[in-house]
């Protein structure tokens, strides 16, 4: 299997860049490469429309993203097998009515490559806070009273809090600097956490999902349904 993976901004990408091997292996067979956006966008209200692709929002670029995988896929050799799979923050969005969306788009799509939506709930920091002892392993000097308070998967400003956690002055002291030194910021946290990560132990529902269905399309076959 060949994974073709979208993300919504660097810090995801780095992120996704050193999951993918401690989740099928290092030295699998499978394939994966990931494509990181700036920002995640809103899906366009007309289907057939995009925004600027030098813009490179993922979601506005969507439709036109799984089209184009969908006859990329249609075109391969029988018995070679790739799918899409979607990375992206809840932020303050109904889940059900997002995934619908997502759902939108692809059925829109004819051929339809294989694809997964695999939402983090809130933001792609709840993935690191399901990880405690990573975090502690990367950031000693953490914030226990904090980390231990968390509510995996809630709606809570999940980046701000481990902000707060990690960072010297917290999430207050860090939006003072700027947006694009809190990009830093982040990607510098994918960098230091991930690796201490233990995929089989976390708690993030949503990151075990995302685990799960990457090694659902590594062992078995392509179906109709798509999620």
């Amino acid at each position: 299997m060949h994974f073709e993976i979208l993300v919504e901004d660097l810090s995801g990408k780095k992120t996704i860049d050193l999951l993918i091997p401690k989740i099928i292996g290092n030295d699998s067979e499978h394939t994966f490469t990931v494509h990181s956006y700036k920002g995640i966008g809103r899906i366009p209200k007309k289907i057939g429309n995009s925004g600027d692709a030098r813009k490179r929002i993922l979601l506005s670029q969507l439709p036109k993203l799984l089209s184009g995988y969908g006859n990329a896929f249609n075109s391969y050799p029988v018995g070679y097998r790739a799918a899409v799979i979607l990375v992206c923050d809840l932020d303050n969005k109904c889940l059900k009515s997002f995934r619908q969306e997502l759902l939108g788009v692809l059925n829109a799509c004819n051929p339809k490559p294989e694809t997964q939506f695999c939402i983090s709930v809130e933001e792609g920091e709840a993935w690191f806070l399901g990880d405690i002892p990573a975090i502690k392993a990367a950031y000693p000097k953490a914030n226990n009273n904090i980390l231990k308070n968390y509510i995996n998967d809630s709606i809570c400003g999940t980046w701000e809090l481990l902000a707060d956690a990690i960072f010297l002055g917290g999430s207050e002291a860090l939006k003072t600097k700027g947006w694009q030194t809190t990009g830093s910021e982040k990607s510098a946290w994918a960098e230091n956490i991930t690796p201490y990560m233990n995929v089989e132990n976390n708690s993030s529902i949503s990151f075990c999902y995302f685990r799960d269905k990457i090694r659902e399309l590594s062992d078995n076959p392509p179906n109709d349904e798509t999620n």
